[in-house]
This record gives structure tokens, C-alpha cells and sequence, in this order.
């Protein structure tokens, strides 16, 4: 352990040194290379000076840029290559891939879920999130409420799989379950059922789960954006009579819809990725499969298919872009707008 410890300490104190001796040499290399040399006229040195001040940011920006490129622009273009070969990336197949995952059942299956998966999992949580924000402002132990609610969203994806396998779990018929959800059935006279085995209700129930933990995220956001809200505004909707009903559709909902949106797109990126929970809890079986999971079997399981792994890979990529960059936008406009 104690190794462990010293090296993770040697990798930051060598990575601070590195950033340090790059940012002094940086700056050196700059002064000495675009300093006047000799008396010069005022003209040749203020031009160097504006070069200076135009080149330095990039200097700077350089090694993010340099990482970007190797670690994230490479692999994409990479990735839409292999697209248009075969298993091994060798034999060019031109859109052959393409063809195949739109006539794959396993594909179309896998696109069903995603959009279900889109449709339940960003609209509840967000739901749920603004609920609870609401709510946990008008009892005393709201904020106590908040943090066990947020408390998911430190568990990892695996994690929380793990612990809601033993809430789904289901031991026969005949034998004792330790199931929370068997056991209730089964003490309510009902008879337990392999609840991860029942097509749709599996994929809902895996649902559960990423609700439960974006439920979090959702209701701090929403709550800091219900702060926002002019009490003098409520205050007046009150006086006029309006009930808390109308209040929350008509006043409040209007005024933090922006956020709302924000938060919904932001899960939905996080679900159209969704693949930890699928791979933990049922490993894609019993048509639970989505995109994510169908690349990662073909991209690395029998022998591995680099072309149709890699084309799963971009159609994911292709459904992430569109929806990402309306929330940058939107966040744009909400920002200048304040």
C-alpha cells in the first residue's frame, strides 16, 4: 500500500513539476525568440509585442490540444475508418456495415431500447427531480431529505447494479427470497417471478435504476434554479389567490423551463451512453440489449469485429452530437440572458 501511496505522490509531484518547468520555458522561449535584438524602431517592437501576445495562448493551449487530438479526435476519425472495412480492418467493404446494422434484428432491437430508455429515463428523473426540490423546501429536514436523495450519485454504475440485483433477485418458486421486491410479493400472497427475465418489464425495471441515481442530479439543479425565482413574484400569486397548484405550473415551471431542458438533455447524453448497468445486470440478455452493449459484443467478444463494432460506435456517436450541442446553445442563451 505504502508503494502505492508513493507513487501516486511521485506522479503528482513530477506532473506540478513538468507544468511548471513547461509554463517558465514556455515563457522564456517566447521573450527570447520575439525580443528586439538591438536598438530597433518603436514599429518592429510593438509588432513582436502583439505577436507575442497573440502566439502565447496558443502555447499554452498546446498540450490540451495535443492530448485532445491523440486521445479523442484520432480514435473518432479512426473509428469512422473502420467503419468501411472488414472484421480485421484490412478488406475495404465500403457500406457494407451500414446495410447490415439497419437489416440486424439485434441492431433494431437495440435502437427500441435506446428510445426507450430516452423516453422514460430523462422525463422521470427530471421529474422526480423538481418534485422533490419543491417539496423539500416547505419541511425542516429538507435538506436532509436532498442529501439522502443525491447520496446515489456517488455510487458508481456498477455499484448501484449490485445493489439493486439483490432488490430484483429471485431464488425459485419454492425457496426463500431475499429479494426486497420477491419478498414483498411474496408476502402479500403473490408468487415470485424472475423479474429480470419479463421482456419490456426488465428494461423498465433496469431503468429504475439510473432514475434512481439521476434523480439527484436533477433536484440540485432544479432546487438552485427554484432559488432563483423573485419571491416577490410568488408572493403576489399568493395575495391574488392562486392556489400552490397553479403557482408550481404557472409561475415556477415558466420561469426555471431553460434549466429543465438543460437537465433533461444532459441525462438524455448520459442514457443514450448507458451501458455499465445493462452489462452488470443482465449482460444484454433476455432482449434488454441497447447500442452501447451491442458494440462492446461485437467490438470484443468471439474475435471481435472491428467494422460493425466501430459502426455501432458512430451511430451512437452520431445520435450524442445533435442532442449535445442544443445544450451547449441552450446554456449559451440562458447565460447571456442573465
Amino acid at each position: 500500500m505504502w508503494m502505492q501511496i508513493a507513487g501516486a505522490l511521485a506522479t503528482v509531484v513530477i506532473g506540478v513539476a513538468a507544468c511548471i518547468l513547461y509554463f517558465w520555458g514556455a515563457n522564456w522561449f517566447l521573450d527570447k525568440m520575439l525580443s528586439p535584438r538591438g536598438a530597433g524602431d518603436g514599429v518592429a517592437t510593438a509588432h513582436q509585442d502583439r505577436l507575442r501576445t497573440r502566439i502565447r495562448p496558443w502555447v499554452f493551449l498546446f498540450p490540451a490540444l495535443f492530448f485532445l487530438t491523440i486521445y479523442l479526435i484520432y480514435p473518432v476519425i479512426e473509428t469512422f475508418r473502420l467503419t468501411f472495412f472488414d472484421r480485421n480492418g484490412v478488406n475495404f467493404l465500403g457500406f457494407s456495415n451500414y446495410i447490415w446494422a439497419f437489416n440486424d434484428a439485434g441492431f433494431r432491437n437495440s435502437i427500441f431500447n435506446n428510445l426507450m430508455w430516452l423516453v422514460i429515463v430523462p422525463t422521470m428523473s427530471t421529474a422526480f427531480g423538481l418534485i422533490v426540490a419543491v417539496l423539500a423546501d416547505r419541511i425542516w429536514w429538507g435538506n436532509i431529505a436532498k442529501s439522502l436523495i443525491f447520496m446515489p450519485m456517488a455510487i458508481s454504475f456498477v455499484g448501484a447494479s449490485v445493489i439493486w440485483k439483490f432488490v430484483y433477485d429471485f431464488r425459485g418458486p419454492a425457496a426463500e427470497q431475499i429479494g426486497i421486491l420477491n419478498a414483498i410479493v411474496q408476502a402479500l400472497g403473490g408468487t415470485p417471478q424472475a423479474w429480470l427475465t419479463i421482456p419490456i418489464w426488465n428494461s423498465i425495471l433496469l431503468m429504475v435504476i439510473l432514475i434512481w441515481i439521476q434523480t439527484g442530479f436533477a433536484m440540485v439543479i432544479l432546487s438552485a434554479a427554484l432559488r432563483g425565482i423573485p419571491e416577490e413574484t410568488l408572493e403576489a400569486a399568493r395575495i391574488d389567490g392562486a392556489s400552490d397548484i397553479r403557482i408550481f405550473f404557472d409561475i415556477m415551471i415558466p420561469q426555471i423551463f431553460p434549466t429543465i431542458l438543460v437537465v433533461w438533455t444532459t441525462i438524455t447524453i448520459v442514457v443514450l451512453k448507458v451501458f455499465d448497468i445493462v452489462l452488470a445486470m443482465t449482460n444484454g440478455q433476455w432482449g434488454t440489449q441497447v447500442l452501447a452493449n451491442l458494440m462492446f459484443d461485437w467490438m470484443f467478444r468471439g474475435g471481435g469485429d472491428f467494422g460493425r463494432g466501430s459502426t455501432i460506435a458512430i451511430c451512437i456517436m452520431i445520435a450524442v452530437i445533435p442532442i449535445m450541442i442544443w445544450n451547449i446553445r441552450q446554456a449559451n442563451r440562458e447565460e447571456g440572458t442573465r
